[in-house]
C-alpha cells in the first residue's frame, strides 16, 4: 500500500472513531470534603451545648431532642452547586438499594465504613445516591469502590438515609488507593 493510501485510511479511521472518543467523559477525581460547603459547620447548633450532650444518658428526653435536631440540620445540609453536571469520580463505600437478577443497579456511595448501616447516617452532603448504568454483579455491603459519572444535585430520602447528590454511574472499579 502506498503512502497516499495508508495515511487516508488512517484519516478514515481517526474520522469514524472521533465520535466515539468524544462521548467518552473525562472524569475529575473528588474527596469527599469536595462535597462540603467551605462554610459549612454542621456543629454550629450544638456549640455550648457539646459537654451537657455528652453526659446524658441515651433514655433522656434531652438526647432524644437533641439527635432528632441533629438529623433535621444533617438532612438539610447544604450542597456545593458548583458540582452540579460535574463529571466525577469518587471512591466509598456501597450502600445497596435496589438489586435484580442482572445485579446491583441502585446504591448509596459514602465516605466511610459501616455510614448509613449504623445510626446516625452521615449527613446528606455525604452520601451519594448513585444509579449504575449497567448492573454490576459483583458488588456488595461495604465493598469498597470507584464510581465514575455524572453528579447532580438532587435530595433523595431512602431507607438508610437522605442523600444531597446523585450520580449517573458509568463506571465502577475496584477501590484502589491512588499512587503516591
Amino acid at each position: 500500500m502506498n503512502l497516499l493510501r495508508r495515511r487516508a485510511c488512517a484519516a478514515l479511521a481517526c474520522a469514524m472513531l472521533a465520535p466515539a472518543f468524544a462521548r467518552e467523559a473525562v472524569f475529575r477525581t473528588i474527596a469527599w470534603d469536595d462535597l462540603l460547603p467551605r462554610d459549612w459547620d454542621p456543629w454550629a447548633d450544638f456549640h455550648g451545648a457539646g459537654a451537657d450532650l455528652r453526659r446524658l444518658p441515651d433514655d433522656d428526653p434531652r438526647a432524644a431532642a437533641a439527635l432528632q435536631r441533629l438529623r433535621k440540620v444533617w438532612d438539610e445540609a447544604p450542597l456545593v452547586a458548583a458540582l452540579d453536571g460535574a463529571a466525577v469520580r469518587i471512591p466509598g463505600y456501597v450502600v445497596p438499594l435496589e438489586t435484580t437478577a442482572q445485579g446491583l443497579r441502585e446504591l448509596l456511595l459514602v465516605p466511610h465504613f459501616g455510614a448509613c448501616i449504623h445510626t446516625p447516617p452521615p449527613p446528606a452532603n455525604q452520601i451519594v445516591h448513585v444509579r449504575l448504568a449497567q448492573p454490576h454483579k459483583s458488588l456488595s455491603t461495604m465493598d469498597t469502590v470507584w464510581i465514575s459519572g455524572r453528579l447532580q444535585l438532587a435530595r433523595a430520602t431512602t431507607v438508610h438515609g437522605v442523600s444531597g447528590y446523585a450520580l449517573a454511574g458509568q463506571r465502577v472499579e475496584r477501590y484502589a488507593a491512588p499512587a503516591r
